[in-house]
């Protein structure tokens, strides 16, 4: 299997994130997480390590605001330019509820406006950081068109939270959202989530369109981040009512539940007939993940990975969230290797 990787996530380090409360904790979504998961890679025979190729701005423009993704590109700059008294990362106080469509022209507005809470920290390197996460979902989008069973793009930062124009969660630009988008030239694409937290930006980028089927298997936002979207009356608007899904889960949810949801999934999946899959593979459902409350075990993501590889579409594998950076290669491993294109 091809997994597509690039060393430039490490540019994008913050120092801290602020949790509920305020309390400031190291930076979880960090560079180590992707070390555990290649040092498993390179203990098998099946995965083979490539450089992302550079696609450039239209794919992610394609679901993506064109202002957006400026401010991404010229914040750290500005941050810096504004003498900040405390200048390690660019943390907005601000967040505007959206009710008015104007936007701000100061930069904390516009980071207010831009990004949806305190976890999404820019730093120098988190511009290059997500355009390279990106390149290496779109590059694992181009070999399974190409012809491979299925790819793996080991994605730092993650993008499942980022909308059309926010970033959040970790996440600045959408991955997935940015390789299903590209995958739709050559017919329909179903989007599968089953990290922990529910995909609101995958849902806000393709929640009018009829083209891509997008699925969310997460803990229920009545309890858990986002909070504010991914419940399950949630199902699409205009030509895209019934194509989206949401299928939140209670806290403690353990294997058998979680396959009987999973099952659900795969049935719309089947019925909607697609060209390709895009999966978004958060790890964070584990039992023992440190932001989640969903037990499932690692033979559980094995399972997972095995009945969604049954459907025998071309899979596009992208990596989301997983903070049990001791068992995230294990994992990976038991997630992907159902996927082996030699198997």
């Amino acid at each position: 299997m091809k997994i597509f990787y690039s060393e430039t996530h490490r540019r994008h380090q913050p120092p801290f994130e602020v949790f509920d409360g305020g309390v400031r904790v190291p930076y979880l979504e960090n560079p180590d997480r992707m070390d555990r998961i290649l040092n498993a890679l390179r203990g098998v025979d099946w995965a083979e390590i490539c450089e992302p190729a550079d696609f450039g701005l239209d794919p992610i423009l394609a679901v993506h605001d064109r202002e957006y993704l400026d401010f991404l590109a010229s914040a750290w700059t500005e941050w810096l330019d504004a003498a900040p008294k405390d200048p390690a990362t660019l943390i907005p106080a601000t967040f505007p509820l959206r009710r008015q469509p104007r936007k701000p022209t100061s930069l904390l507005g516009r980071a207010g406006y831009y990004i949806m809470d305190l976890s999404a920290c820019i730093v120098e390197g988190t511009y290059p950081a997500a355009l390279a996460s990106a390149n290496c979902a779109l590059s694992a989008a181009q070999a399974v068109m190409e012809g491979e069973r299925a790819a793996f793009a080991l994605c730092r930062p993650p993008g499942h939270h980022a909308g059309k124009d926010y970033a959040g969660g970790y996440c600045f630009i959408n991955n997935a959202a940015v390789a299903a988008n590209w995958l739709t030239s050559c017919g329909r694409v179903a989007v599968l989530d089953v990290d922990y937290h529910a995909g609101n930006g995958t849902q806000d980028i393709f929640y009018e369109r009829d083209d891509v089927l997008t699925i969310s298997i997460h803990a229920d936002p009545d309890f858990e981040y986002p909070h504010f979207i991914g419940f399950a009356e949630e199902r699409g608007r205009g030509r895209g009512f019934g194509f989206h899904h949401n299928l939140p889960l209670p806290k403690g949810t353990g294997d058998t539940e979680y396959l009987l949801t999973l099952d659900q999934a795969l049935q719309r999946i089947r019925e909607f007939n697609p060209s390709f899959l895009v999966i978004s593979a958060g790890m964070d459902i584990y039992a023992d993940d440190p932001l989640g409350t969903i037990k499932v075990s690692t033979q559980g993501i094995g399972e997972i990975g095995r009945r969604i590889a049954a459907l025998g579409l071309p899979s596009v594998i992208v990596m989301e969230g997983g903070y049990a950076n001791d068992a995230l290669g294990r994992n990976i491993l038991a997630f992907l290797s159902n996927f082996d294109n030699g198997r």
